[in-house]
């Protein structure tokens, strides 16, 4: 299995990871783990200049970013009440402040 692989296999592990996080309502490992994922994409990046996939590699690639698609997907959805509920304590702050 080439390098690149292995950057998408660890790609996949950490969004994997976040989504088990995010159901578990742990939002500061899910942050956590959603840096490693920037370092792992920003060290795909620099590893893909100097290397192509095989036409094999690439049909794997396609399935593990498809995971990792359907991995954010869900972790936004579980996301969302966290969010709104951020967002009204914000606007509440802000209501506080200007009275």
């Amino acid at each position: 299995m080439s390098k690149l692989l292995n950057y998408y296999e660890a790609i996949e592990k950490a969004s994997a990871d976040m989504l088990c996080a995010a159901r578990d309502g742990n939002w500061d490992h899910v942050i956590k783990l959603e840096g490693a994922c920037v370092l792992l994409i920003s060290q795909l990046k620099n590893a893909a200049r100097n290397t192509a996939l095989s036409s094999e590699e690439s049909q794997l690639k396609s399935r593990i970013m498809r995971r990792v698609l359907v991995n954010d997907a869900e972790i936004r959805h579980l996301a969302e009440p966290w969010l709104e509920d951020l967002d009204e304590m914000i606007h509440q702050s802000q209501r506080k402040t200007l009275h």
